[in-house]
């Protein structure tokens, strides 16, 4: 009954190669407090996009809480910046400016051109200052984003590799959303990640 029933073989981890120059106004994974590291916090998400075949403007956008392994997937006209600013400000208004400033209490993304505007994703459209903390892993280290690469993978089950993305409802979307947050994961000891999101909010 398991989704999955292969072994998968260890990746090996190759040598960072960094770039050149310092990326302006953005906080390496480096600078992320501890605490997010050993998931004894919650509150800290990691962000990704699912694309579709080369060409295809639509995405799925992706958000990964590290302690609980919540999933929260949002459809995206394309894969820009300005697209995945507009999925946060939606999901900012859905929760209301505090409740997302405690549930949201840093995201952590690749280095992707979609998730650059650090000022657009880390400022909150109803308060003032900061909605959330932006932080930004190492160039060609997805194991530090392994939480959105695992469930990734699960999503990969039912939106397969080069499947347009523009073909698939909003209703489809939230039914895969809702089976993976409702599956018994064996890193929370068999609960949902739905079962530990809610213990955290009460």
């Amino acid at each position: 009954s398991l989704w999955e029933k292969r072994q998968r073989a260890r990746r090996t981890r190759h040598t960072l190669r960094r770039p050149r120059v310092a990326p302006t106004r953005r906080q390496s994974i480096d600078q992320r407090p501890e605490e997010v590291a050993t998931r004894d916090v919650f509150g800290h998400w990691e962000i990704d996009l699912i694309v579709g075949p080369v060409g295809a403007k639509a995405a799925v956008l992706t958000l990964v809480e590290r302690k609980t392994r919540k999933l929260i997937m949002r459809k995206l006209r394309n894969k820009t910046h300005a697209a995945v600013w507009e999925a946060l400000n939606a999901l900012e208004r859905e929760y209301g400016a505090g409740p997302f400033r405690n549930t949201f209490k840093s995201i952590t993304a690749d280095n992707g051109s979609e998730f650059l505007d650090v000022d657009g994703m880390q400022n909150s459209v109803l308060a003032s200052g900061c909605r959330t903390a932006m932080f930004y892993a190492h160039p060609y280290a997805s194991w530090e984003r392994g939480s959105n690469e695992n469930t990734n993978r699960i999503i990969r089950r039912f939106i397969a590799k080069g499947r347009k993305i523009d073909s698939l409802s909003h209703q489809t979307i939230q039914a895969v959303e809702q089976w993976i947050n409702n599956y018994p994961r064996k890193v929370i000891d068999f609960d949902s990640p739905n079962q530990r999101f809610d213990q955290e909010l009460k």
